[in-house]
């Protein structure tokens, strides 16, 4: 239940950035209109993706000292 919720409370403000989308212009602009946008996404990911694995093995390595003791 508790991953749930965080996971929704992550999730949400996503869903309402996007809906705020008042149909003004279509054009892409900024980093979306050179296509880099994929890049700094990309990049967003893999620091995510390295801290939450960094994160499960300092949990692991806690919970093996906390057993070995």
């Amino acid at each position: 239940m508790k991953k749930l919720l965080i996971t929704l409370f992550v999730l949400l403000p996503a869903l309402w950035a996007s809906a705020q989308n008042d149909g003004a212009a279509n054009q892409p602009t900024g980093l979306r209109a050179d296509g880099k946008i994929w890049v700094v996404l990309a990049v967003a990911v893999t620091i995510l993706l390295g801290l939450i694995i960094y994160i499960i093995r300092l949990d692991r390595k806690i919970t093996k000292l906390e057993k070995g003791h």
